[in-house]
């Protein structure tokens, strides 16, 4: 009989830890610091980079595991959100990393749930009223991320999603991205680039914005495994990103790029009581 548990644990560092006992493969998660999923070890291996002694500083941003982006990716000009109801600050990727989630058990699924709403606290950030709710499925071979976010307001409300996993790898210099457009968008630079030529300096440091019209796979000539990224419109965009000398690639499926609330490119729109779902999937193989 298959047993799937989610335990509470202290080492190495506070965080709730499923297992799935038919396939091995386990999630660590820590919903006080962002609903992040901190570890993923998937066909035995783990996949995910997550640097622990950041983590313990609570003044620094995390490096590491699945960061939630919400309800902005990027950045803002002077991280201001204009709205009609007024100018809000609202800061790098959102406040989504940053809050506390309710995790919980899926039904009928091997996985965790986390689920956020809005408060006093977000509002004063981001002045609607809703509820993100996100589901993390073990597959064979993989991960599916689904989610759901619903207007509960009685405006148009205005977001975008993202998730920012970081993977582990050998070295920088051995990796390479297979299924990217001829074309991106370097952000360093802010200048339309040939791709190849961000390939060229992962480990100088890259971050740029891909629109792919397949899969995207990371290959690593050392480690061996390769990991596959499985977009779904609306949050097919990419953004990749190195930090050197740190041994980990952000392979990031977006909604909409930076400054997309403000621009209005590829901006996503909500109706009161409307709900929407998104979803991506990880394959390791």
């Amino acid at each position: 009989m298959r047993v799937n548990k989610l335990l509470q644990k202290d080492s190495p560092y506070p965080h709730w830890e499923y297992l799935c006992t038919e396939s091995n493969d386990r999630l660590r998660i820590i919903p006080e610091r962002g609903g992040l999923i901190s570890e993923w070890r998937c066909n035995g291996r783990e996949v995910l980079y997550f640097d622990e002694e950041r983590f313990r500083d609570n003044h620094k941003s995390i490096r590491g595991g699945i960061p939630i982006l919400f309800p902005i990716c990027g950045s803002l000009p002077n991280n201001v959100l204009p709205l009609p109801q007024g100018n809000f600050i609202l800061k790098q990727h959102g406040f989504a990393r940053d809050i506390k989630w309710e995790l919980g058990l899926i039904d009928e699924k091997e996985g965790v749930s986390l689920t956020c709403l809005d408060s006093e606290q977000t509002r004063s950030m981001y002045p609607f009223s809703f509820s993100l709710g996100i589901e993390v499925v073990l597959v064979s071979g993989g991960m599916q991320i689904l989610i759901k976010i619903e207007n509960r307001d009685k405006v148009q409300m205005p977001y975008s999603f993202g998730l920012h996993p970081y993977f582990l790898v050998s070295k920088l210099q051995n990796i390479s991205i297979q299924g990217l457009p001829e074309d991106c968008f370097n952000f360093l630079e802010m200048s339309n680039e040939k791709t190849y030529l961000q390939q060229e300096r992962f480990s100088s440091g890259v971050d740029f914005l891909t629109s792919p019209n397949s899969t995207i796979t990371l290959l690593d000539k050392l480690i061996g495994p390769r990991i596959e990224l499985i977009h779904e419109e609306p949050m097919d965009l990419t953004v990749v990103w190195t930090d050197p000398p740190r041994s980990m690639i952000c392979i990031e499926p977006w909604t909409t790029p930076r400054n997309g609330l403000i621009s209005g490119d590829r901006k996503l729109l909500l109706e009161p009581g409307e709900i929407k779902h998104l979803k991506c999937k990880y394959r390791v193989f």
